[in-house]
């Protein structure tokens, strides 16, 4: 039997929800007002939620703070970041997805244990083969082929694509064999199109993850000409003496391309999440 709500007990969840909404969206109301701002009026506290005294001031001058050779420029980290975050998200959509494929779908020898290492991998956190990999990769330093090569295999990735390819139906691929499709044409042409919602999950989470990667490029880049974003944020943070205001514009306009993202794949996304809360 379908649960019920009465009227007053959905609006006091409503009410509930938007006022942890609000309150989870203080830091990031915080970080855009700041932005705005005069630097000696940021850390005002409280006082800095006031919308009083703003401008995009901030904004220009780190623009132009980072338009030389001897500074870097900011569009050239950004298309940096971008380029990376692009062929990590698309590299590992590929490879995952099929990796999880051929551990749901295709019967060989050894599947189940090559999914439990997948499964224990996931167990294992980067920082603690970051230094190995970065005496096995030290050759490579100050490239982008080394920064986006770690993190295109991931074995959270195959994992979801693993437990979302299970809940479709076997008949779906059999219909299919018998209309004479193999594996390769069964997967980019059934199962692909079916999984769009997972495929927008892992996307913006490998975004995520890819966007605002620090520790990796903090060992293997020295190079300015191949800083991703994040890094010359710490870069720019540290100049002395620091100033909050062009700070907090530097820190909007590293998250505003994850916004975009967000807002690109969110339907899609829901769809996800919505789906494994149904089915699981």
């Amino acid at each position: 039997m379908a649960m019920t709500h009465s009227p007053v007990r959905r609006v006091v969840d409503y009410a509930v929800l938007s006022v942890l909404a609000f309150v989870f969206a203080l830091p990031a109301l915080y970080l855009f007002l700041g932005s705005l701002k005069p630097s000696d009026e940021v850390l005002d506290g409280l006082s800095g939620f006031l919308p009083v005294h703003l401008s995009f001031d901030n904004y220009a001058a780190v623009l132009d703070s980072l338009n030389s050779d001897s500074t870097g420029y900011f569009w050239q980290f950004m298309g940096v970041s971008v380029l990376l975050s692009f062929v990590v998200v698309t590299g590992g959509l590929i490879v995952n997805s099929m990796a999880a494929y051929g551990l749901t779908r295709l019967k060989w020898r050894g599947q189940n244990a090559v999914f439990t290492l997948v499964l224990l991998l996931m167990l294992i956190p980067f920082e603690s083969v970051a230094v190995p990999l970065f005496y096995m990769f030290n050759g490579q330093r100050n490239t982008l082929f080394i920064q986006a090569l770690p993190f295109v295999a991931n074995a959270f990735a195959i994992y979801q694509f693993h437990t979302f390819f299970r809940k479709i139906p076997p008949s779906i691929e059999e219909a299919a064999r018998l209309d004479g499709a193999g594996p390769w044409r069964t997967f980019f042409a059934i199962i692909v199109p079916m999984s769009r919602p997972v495929f927008a999950s892992v996307a913006i989470l490998t975004f995520l993850i890819q966007w605002g990667s620090f520790l990796w490029p903090v060992l293997m880049v020295s190079d300015p000409s191949v800083r991703p974003l994040p890094l010359e944020m710490s870069v720019f943070q540290g100049q002395q003496p620091p100033d909050w205001g062009q700070i907090l514009a530097f820190g909007v306009l590293l998250v505003l391309p994850v916004l975009v993202v967000f807002a690109f794949f969110q339907r899609w996304f829901v769809e996800g999440v919505a789906s494994s809360a149904v089915k699981g």
